[in-house]
């Protein structure tokens, strides 16, 4: 039980490889989306990395289990889901990683409230964030508290979660996020002049159907143009059940760059931050 006494469930992810602790109601629950961003980094990659708004930790837990030579900070303001990610750290399923991942507490939106909380500026080698996608006044937001703060966006809207992330991130960092496919021309505006060489990988639940979602990838301060990639569809016919390379990254911990090649590209060369 935890301390808040909120009532929890333990989830398994990558075929049990890790244990998440969430927020049994109330609280945004992480899920495909989560799993398939941390998959936006390899086996390979290494130095350290951040998951902006981590929520109870999915997406960084999974990460963090797949690359052996990051070290992780999960950043996350609601107190709950702090809790929910520091215990999901003391879990013995979670041995393997537990020691290179960190738990902070701070308003990434904040300058003054990332520095007091240690997150420096330029510190970090990549980040990913699956932010709030809704802009404030514009859908009709959940009469839960928690829920609507993670799915409803502040005044500054996408603008000022990339601005976080082009803080925090080095040059030549990388940045991967995961947002509603029609979200995009908010999140190019906001990559603007912080991130190029923007790869844009569409989301489609089946073969005919639209992209439901966008997984974009981009180097701080690169002038390389934007890549519209072939799309990745999720379920093959009309049942509910995924892809086999769907399965690899859901079940197995497969990177993007093990299903669908064209997402590797020489200049994320996770060799650049390789110490080796």
């Amino acid at each position: 039980m935890l301390a808040s006494a909120i009532e929890t469930t333990v989830d398994a992810f990558l075929g049990g490889r890790v244990e998440a602790v969430q927020p049994a109601r109330g609280h945004h629950r992480s899920g495909l989306d989560a799993v398939i961003l941390a998959a936006a980094l390899g086996a390979g990659a290494s130095g350290r990395a951040v998951d902006l708004g981590a929520g109870a930790g999915v997406a960084g837990l999974a990460l963090a289990a797949r690359a052996g030579r990051l070290r992780l900070v999960l950043v996350e303001r609601e107190p709950d889901l702090v809790e929910c990610a520091r215990a999901a750290l003391a879990r013995p399923g979670n041995a393997g990683f537990a020691a290179r991942v960190e738990v902070v507490r701070a308003d990434l939106l904040a300058g003054a409230a990332r520095k007091a909380a240690g997150l420096e500026a330029a510190s970090f080698d990549h980040a990913l964030m699956n932010p709030p996608f809704h802009d404030a006044g514009r859908v009709r937001a959940s009469p839960d508290d928690f829920r609507a703060r993670a799915h409803v966006l502040g005044v500054g809207g996408l603008d000022d979660w990339f601005r976080a992330a082009a803080a925090l991130v080095r040059p030549q960092g990388t940045l991967s996020t995961i947002l509603p496919a029609d979200r995009l021309p908010a999140i190019l505006a906001a990559c603007d002049g912080r991130f190029g060489g923007l790869a844009v990988l569409p989301l489609h639940p089946r073969a005919d159907d639209p992209a439901t979602r966008v997984l974009v990838r981009g180097v701080k301060g690169s002038r390389a143009a934007m890549r519209l990639l072939p799309g990745l569809v999720l379920h093959g016919g009309s049942g509910s059940s995924f892809q086999p390379g769907l399965v690899a990254i859901l079940r197995d911990g497969a990177s993007l760059a093990d299903i669908h090649p064209v997402w590797s590209d020489p200049q994320w060369g996770e060799a650049a931050t390789d110490p080796s």
